[in-house]
């Protein structure tokens, strides 16, 4: 299965993520180096998110960057 990199913006009141797929790798190394390279060249200003999501196809990994989820819950011995 590949590795994709993505660039997430969200609006501050949007529903939904701008998702840009920047590029595919089939090794985990490659992509995250690619991704550290990317949010290194972002400019201060830029608030997008840079991602890698490995799944089975573009559009599954599109689906689980869109899926809204919780904040974890962090425990009292955990702070």
């Amino acid at each position: 299965m590949p590795y994709y990199v993505y660039k997430i913006e969200t609006a501050e009141l949007a529903m939904l993520k701008q998702l840009d797929l920047i590029e595919t790798f089939e090794k985990f190394k490659e992509a995250k180096n690619f991704a550290r390279d990317v949010r290194a060249q972002q400019a201060e200003s830029d608030v997008a998110e840079v991602k890698v999501m490995f799944a089975d196809n573009q559009l599954a990994a599109e689906e689980m960057l869109m899926e809204k989820r919780d904040k974890p819950i962090v425990m009292e011995h955990e702070k």
